[in-house]
């Protein structure tokens, strides 16, 4: 005789047998629990912003390491004409491997390093001033993300969902694509004291980018539920008693991942799409890993109605981060090209493109000189994100940066000023989006921050 009884074949059992005294039976006594709890406002439901938004959702990439401006989107002929020369007496001037052209009818320069993008010029806004706090990876990566000088704060995706929530709360409302964590690892995309509920769902492209979601093959749909029934009504109890983020997060949790192993599947399916839209991200017959195939799910998360996807290209080692060899980020950039590019012109398309956001970022710039390998070295005080969609003037590039790309040279944004802009395109006033937490009022921007108004459409 099996002497072990789980917490399955108990309900089993006592659903079969539930042996009454006086008609009272242990399932009577259960009811309560396994009923379904009472209809609550979900904790992820749309919220009203503070004011129209131009953008209603975002899509972010991050490329890891600290792509090279002046190589991409600030390209600079001086350093062509001055390849090789001494700089300071100490490194040499790098010219860059990559050609550079005006593109589109808006004329923005952009190298060959990034030929698919550059035909998107002229839905593109560079912002060509950047600057940063900090030169070291696991401090700007932390930086770009939550705003922080070096402490484990909030990353944006959290900040975006607790002010706005999600438009299907059967969906997570903030969801990251990391097939290898980047520097500082979860705690970009982290809630920090924020409810847990908003930290990002992190997918790792492969069969299973969500794992242990596949419901047992035991556990049949009504007993799961029966279940998770009786669970939450026991974790509302505690909750009820004590209160507890994390036990708020875990409960939501449950109910998010009953959600997605029914939804999950369909999402990540990307056989659905035409051979015509495949082909222009790039993805093949089983794919099931590229970063095409990540880029293309991020756009039917979108459509589904997730409110905040990141996607990061590269892990802490093997990214942008060339000390040696600046060519060899041309296998970096041929990977997330296309599927950039598609994405833009997919969302175009589709109907979406005007109230979706697309960033793409990275935590510095590089600097104009290097060693005799022809690598360049980190560079905080300039670098270059773009924008396209949600509500920014395309066509334009807005900042400057010197001859070389070293220094700003007009209308310098802060990586506060960045995020302050990317919520006010969202309908947020990030002077309003506060949390009180350890006895201050938190803020994405701290006490800093301005709306760069010249960039909104």
């Amino acid at each position: 005789m099996n002497s072990h009884l789980t917490r399955r074949s108990l309900l089993k059992r006592t659903a079969a047998f539930g042996g009454a005294c006086a008609g009272y039976s242990l399932m009577d006594r259960l009811a309560p629990l396994l009923a379904s709890p009472s209809a609550e406002p979900h904790p992820l439901r749309a919220l009203q912003p503070h004011f129209r938004p131009r953008a209603k959702r975002v899509i972010m990439f991050f490329l890891t390491g600290g792509m090279s401006h002046m190589d991409s989107f600030d390209p600079k002929p001086e350093l062509q004409r001055r390849d090789g020369k001494s700089y300071r007496g100490k490194d040499i001037i790098v010219g860059s491997p990559w050609a550079a052209q005006p593109r589109g009818q808006s004329g923005l320069e952009i190298s060959d390093l990034f030929p698919h993008v550059a035909t998107m010029a002229d839905d593109l806004c560079l912002i060509r001033s950047m600057h940063g706090d900090h030169g070291d990876h696991f401090e700007a990566t932390l930086h770009m993300h939550t705003g922080s000088k070096g402490d484990a704060l909030p990353g944006i995706g959290a900040w975006v969902s607790y002010g706005l929530g999600t438009e299907n709360t059967n969906l997570p409302s903030h969801m990251v694509f990391a097939g290898k964590k980047p520097y500082a690892g979860a705690q970009v995309w982290d809630s920090n004291f924020l409810p847990a509920y908003h930290q990002g769902v992190h997918l790792k492209p492969g069969r299973e980018p969500i794992p242990h979601l596949r419901p047992q093959s035991d556990n049949p749909p009504a007993l799961q539920a029966a279940e998770l029934a009786m669970l939450k009504r026991l974790n509302q109890q505690h909750l009820d008693r004590r209160g507890d983020s994390e036990l708020a997060a875990r409960m939501l949790s449950f109910e998010t991942a009953t959600d997605l192993q029914r939804l999950a599947p369909e999402l990540f399916d990307v056989n659905r799409e035409s051979a015509r839209t495949l082909a222009r991200y790039g993805v093949k017959s089983g794919d099931q890993s590229s970063f095409g195939w990540q880029t293309l799910v991020a756009r039917r998360m979108a459509e589904s109605g997730v409110r905040f996807i990141e996607l990061i290209d590269q892990g802490s080692s093997g990214n942008w981060d060339r000390h040696s060899h600046i060519s060899g980020n041309g296998p970096l950039a041929e990977k997330v090209d296309r599927p950039m590019a598609a994405l833009i012109h997919d969302l175009k398309e589709c109907g979406m493109f005007d109230d979706t956001l697309v960033m793409c970022t990275t935590e510095f710039g590089r600097t104009a000189h290097g060693g005799t390998n022809r690598g360049r070295g980190h560079h905080a005080r300039a670098f270059t994100c773009w924008l396209a969609g949600g509500g920014v003037k395309p066509g334009m590039a807005y900042g400057s940066t010197d001859e070389l790309g070293m220094e700003i040279a007009t209308n310098p944004v802060h990586v506060h000023d960045f995020h302050a802009t990317i919520l006010h395109l969202l309908g947020l006033n990030h002077e309003r989006l506060t949390y009180s937490h350890a006895g201050r009022d938190f803020r994405l921007t701290d006490v800093h921050g301005r709306v760069v108004e010249d960039i909104v459409a």
